[in-house]
């Protein structure tokens, strides 16, 4: 059996968090640029009633996209000292996060979003009101986004997640 380097594994995943971090940023500004757009170039009610969404959805998306790069950032950086303390208290702990990170996932991101699409859709269905439609429509485009986007880290985190136990399989022979 190969023997795994964890620090290397744990530093993959995290960097490989940060460059995905840069997708919600651009999503976050392509919605700001498109709120943008809209406020310039509407000329209907329809598209003047997406203004406040888009702009709303990309401040968020933004937002989100900050956070997971500097958290994931700092990680980088803290893995290789928490390695070095400690190896396997390193080991347990990364095992018990990504857990209930991955629970988290299928919970929020696999269970509620698709829902709240579902729920968004038939708002868009059953209200006839531009401003409705609009905020739905791009609550619906923000979701799905962060669908694209989370689905695949949720990939990686499992990945990581079963490099952890490995090393602790490894450990134990």
């Amino acid at each position: 059996m190969e023997k795994i380097d964890i620090l290397k594994a744990a530093t993959d995943w995290a960097k490989a968090e940060v460059y995905s971090s840069t997708f919600f940023i651009i999503f976050g500004a392509m919605f700001i640029l498109a709120s943008i757009g809209f406020w310039q170039l509407g000329k209907s009610d329809m598209a003047k009633a997406y203004i406040i969404p888009t702009i709303v959805a990309g401040i968020l998306l933004l937002a989100v996209g900050v956070g997971i790069f500097y958290a994931n950032n700092s990680r980088v950086t803290s893995f290789a000292k928490d390695y070095k303390i400690d190896s396997t208290e390193f080991v347990k702990t990364e095992l018990i996060r990504t857990e209930k990170t991955i629970e988290e996932y299928n919970l929020v991101v696999f269970k509620i979003i698709p829902s709240l699409i579902v729920v968004f859709s038939l708002i868009i269905i059953f209200i006839d009101k531009s401003n409705w439609r609009a905020s739905m429509i791009t609550s619906i485009a923000m979701l799905v986004m962060i669908l694209f986007v989370d689905s695949n880290a949720k990939t990686r985190l499992e990945f990581y997640n079963n490099q952890l136990n490995l090393q602790v399989e490894q450990v134990k022979d």
